[in-house]
């Protein structure tokens, strides 16, 4: 008995090491982005501790996307941002440690992972989840993963939640676009067609709510 106390509490600070934990979570305040908005997304947004995320460039990048979504008559109806605890190996996307983190999470989806890196290869600076990418890792699906460092957050953001609302990774060479693959200022629109597919897939999927 007395051997099986002593690895017990050997064994806790290697527990504590690896916990997973929400360390604050809040509700964000946005501006509406439609003006009569036909569907309303509820939205989550998780950043890592270590990761060199604020909560503050969080909430400022994501009400900018939602103008930008907002084009689609699609509305942030709720948004959450959760501050997480996590080991150090977490901080960076790799998929095998990012399934991990999801399932033990099992936040509400979509969600958005911001994080401070990548080590997947290829890397990006971000990378989005729909169904049809996520068959055999369903532990991703609905989720958006973006790296510290990614330029134009806001364009970044829409256009990977964009991703996952249409369930599709194709990318459009119209110019000005939001699926391009070069995500800038410059491209920041969404075509009728797109719209109508992200709100029918999205709202297909339970992603989007109709008003």
């Amino acid at each position: 008995m007395r051997v099986f106390v002593i690895l017990l509490l050997s064994a806790l600070p290697a527990l504590a090491q690896d916990s997973i934990a929400v360390l604050e979570r809040r509700e964000l305040a946005l501006e509406s982005s439609a003006a009569s908005p036909s569907h309303h997304l509820r939205l989550t947004l998780a950043y890592l501790e270590g990761s060199g995320w604020t909560a503050d460039a969080i909430h400022a990048a994501v009400g900018q996307s939602a103008q930008i979504l907002g084009q689609c008559g699609v509305a942030l109806e709720k948004v959450g941002l959760l501050h997480i605890g996590a080991p150090e190996r977490f901080r960076a996307f790799y998929r095998p440690t990012a399934r991990e983190l999801s399932r033990a999470l099992n936040l509400d989806k979509p969600t958005v992972y911001f994080v401070g890196g990548a080590r997947q290869l290829p890397a990006f600076d971000a990378e989005a989840f729909g169904r049809g990418n996520s068959r055999s890792r369903p532990e991703l699906r609905d989720t958006v993963w973006v790296a510290q460092g990614a330029r134009d957050l806001d364009v970044v953001l829409a256009h990977e939640i964009a991703h996952v609302l249409m369930d599709s990774g194709e990318h459009s060479q119209e110019p000005g676009n939001l699926m391009r693959d070069e995500t800038t200022p410059a491209n920041i629109r969404l075509s009728d067609a797109q719209c109508l597919r992200l709100r029918e897939t999205g709202a297909a999927n339970g992603l989007l709510s109709p008003r």
